[in-house]
C-alpha cells in the first residue's frame, strides 16, 4: 500500500488543514497497521468494490456482478469487508440480508483478527472517496463533515449516509 494516490488527493482535497493533518497522520497508521496484517488465504480475483448496489439481477432471476473498475488480484477479504462494515459499523444491510451474504460466501470476517484493521481502512477509504467531491454541493460537504468526526473517535456512531 503506498500513499502516493491517497497523499495527492489528500493534498488536493478542499478541506480544512486540521482535517488534512489528522488524514494523513491516520493514513500513516492504517499503513503500518496493514504491514502487520497477516492474512487467512491467498490473493485471488478480487472485485474491489463489491456491495449490493453493483450487483443487477437479469429477466432469468440471474445477479450479475457490475462495476469492474476496482477489480484486482488480492485477498479475498477485501470484497468481504465492504458488506461487512456496511452491516456491522453502518446498519445499511439487516441481520437477513448480512446473513444471506455469509451463507452465500462462507465466511463472516466480523471475528478474523485483521477486521479493525480493514474496517478502519474501509471508512477511510469511503470518507476520502467523499472528501473529493465536498466542493460539489452543501449536502456533500455536510456527509463529509460527518464522516471526519466518526473517523476521529472509533467510538463514534456510524450514522453516514450512502452517497
Amino acid at each position: 500500500m503506498s500513499g502516493g494516490r491517497v497523499g495527492r488527493q489528500i493534498t488536493q482535497a478542499a478541506i480544512p488543514e486540521d482535517d488534512r493533518v489528522f488524514l494523513r497522520k491516520r493514513w500513516g497508521e492504517l499503513r503500518d497497521q496493514f504491514e502487520d496484517l497477516r492474512f487467512e488465504t491467498p490473493k485471488g480475483p478480487a472485485h474491489g468494490d463489491a456491495h449490493v448496489q453493483n450487483l443487477m439481477v437479469n429477466d432469468r432471476e440471474e445477479v450479475i456482478l457490475i462495476d469492474f473498475e476496482a477489480f484486482c488480484f488480492d485477498h479475498p477479504e477485501w470484497d468481504l469487508m465492504v458488506m461487512s462494515v456496511e452491516h456491522h459499523s453502518l446498519g445499511w444491510q439487516t441481520d437477513e440480508q448480512y446473513a444471506d451474504f455469509v451463507r452465500a460466501y462462507g465466511r463472516d470476517l466480523h471475528d478474523w483478527h485483521g477486521y479493525d484493521t480493514l474496517r478502519r481502512l474501509q471508512e477511510f477509504g469511503m470518507t476520502t472517496w467523499l472528501m473529493q467531491n465536498v466542493q460539489e454541493d452543501e449536502g456533500t460537504a455536510a456527509e463529509y463533515r460527518r464522516l471526519i468526526a466518526a473517523l476521529r473517535n472509533d467510538d463514534a456512531p456510524r450514522d453516514w449516509r450512502p452517497c
